[in-house]
């Protein structure tokens, strides 16, 4: 997301010091990103810290702690995160080589038609599945808020629906002052998860809270997978923001540093918060610190922040979707709000950790199929690196028996045998038609 004249550098341009733009709108959705618009590292890991700062962060450790004791939670998180890390590299190296966008990195290992068919909708759902969750969160606390502040009675569905008109609006028109928010709302949620933690720990004692059994226990690999789920689409549509990193350095140190130390340290806040709460609903919690005001409003700037991130990448999987131009992006990015509204006031947040283990089995297999088919068939190398028409049928399928060994498969970790058996099924795929072809006599094909 560079910001330079027409680009715009996605929730840093005004940290880069970007020149003035002649248009505030973002053009430059699937093209390939000029070197002369990327930018450092730490830019790019500002982003993905600013995505990582968001409340489900906070209340995946809140679900880890009713399943698993303390210190197995934290272990099912780093390792989890550490997975998602290690695919999101490799994407990310391959946006940096490219310097496009997943979805159009997609059509070489899908074929155009697989990538706008397939992968920009399941992304695309996914996406804005993640913003109808975010919503509801702001939603309750902007109503939590009104109530406790002034009085004022306020509709959960009512304050949800104003909140993701807000974020809509921010993430179609430009991010100037979204840029300065991150200046706030990011140390501010980490300051509230601080705070929370050692309330946790002052008031309940840090030997109860590790000796503290879980409600409904779970396996420590279906923590692990719990956690995947958690930033599974950060991890695969890593190209979107890498697409503007110098180089493959650059992409694996943003991923490194921008996910994994602040996605550790709010899932431990969350757990030990949510554990002294008894919930992982952290408005519930946040309101129990002692400051509610504040900490409600943290949330409420968390949310907005990240929606931004989810709204552009939702949108510009439906620009691929329907083939619109780059100048109707805006247009799809305001559907993918609009649609991702509906569900938070549907109440997807009820839904919480279904739609984290549907998303592991759904999205893992992309990444997979997509490294195979850039390091392993194409060796790593840019040039390897061709789009196809229509359909390759090699990676539809070998997507679907990712998401089916993930979906049956009851030993292991689940977003592991899902990236594990697409890579194999693919490599298998490609061999087995490049055998079929050189068996053929030559044709114009």
């Amino acid at each position: 997301m560079a910001f330079t004249r027409q680009n715009y550098w996605l929730k840093t341009n005004a940290l880069v010091g970007a020149p003035k733009m002649s248009s505030i709108v973002e053009r430059n959705a699937l093209g390939e990103v000029p070197r002369a618009e990327r930018k450092p590292w730490p830019n790019i890991a500002m982003i993905w810290a600013g995505a990582m700062i968001c409340v489900p962060a906070l209340m995946i450790g809140g679900v880890m702690i009713s399943g698993l004791p303390v210190w197995q939670a934290i272990i099912a998180g780093t390792l989890g995160y550490a997975t998602v890390v290690t695919y999101m590299a490799f994407q990310g190296m391959v946006g940096a080589d490219l310097g496009r966008p997943t979805v159009a990195v997609a059509s070489s290992a899908f074929g155009d038609k697989g990538s706008r068919l397939i992968i920009s909708f399941v992304l695309g759902v996914a996406i804005m599945g993640w913003f109808g969750v975010q919503t509801s969160i702001a939603g309750s606390a902007f109503s939590e808020i009104m109530k406790h502040w002034l009085g004022v009675e306020i509709a959960v569905p009512l304050s949800t629906a104003l909140w993701g008109v807000v974020m809509l609006t921010t993430a179609i028109l430009g991010y100037r002052a979204l840029a300065y928010l991150n200046y706030i709302a990011v140390p501010a949620l980490l300051v509230l998860a601080i705070y929370g933690t050692y309330i946790a720990v002052y008031e309940y004692g840090l030997t109860a809270l590790v000796d503290l059994q879980p409600n409904k226990p779970i396996s420590l690999l279906t923590g692990i997978g719990i956690a995947v789920g958690t930033f599974a689409v950060g991890g695969v549509i890593a190209g979107d923001y890498t697409r503007y990193a110098v180089d493959r350095k650059g992409a694996i140190l943003s991923c490194v540093f921008g996910v994994l130390p602040l996605g550790i340290l709010l899932l431990i806040a969350g757990a030990l918060m949510s554990a002294v709460a008894g919930s992982s609903d952290m408005t519930k919690v946040i309101s129990n610190l002692g400051y509610p005001g504040i900490g409600l409003t943290t949330l409420i700037l968390a949310t907005w922040t990240t929606n931004a991130v989810n709204a552009y990448s939702a949108g510009l999987a439906l620009t691929k979707l329907f083939r619109l131009n780059d100048r109707r992006r805006a247009l799809a990015t305001g559907v993918a709000g609009i649609i991702g509204t509906v569900l938070a006031i549907a109440g997807i947040i009820d839904h919480f950790i279904p739609f984290l283990l549907i998303l592991t089995m759904g999205i893992c297999p992309i990444a997979g199929v997509m490294i195979a088919d850039y390091w392993i068939v194409g060796k790593g190398k840019r040039e390897n690196w061709t789009a196809v028409e229509g359909l390759n049928y090699a990676g539809v399928v070998s997507w679907a028996i990712g998401f089916a060994v993930a979906y049956f498969l009851t030993i292991g970790i689940a977003p592991v045998n899902a990236i594990v058996s697409s890579m194999i099924a693919f490599c298998i795929l490609k061999i087995w038609l490049k055998r079929r072809l050189q068996r053929r006599p030559p044709t114009n094909i």
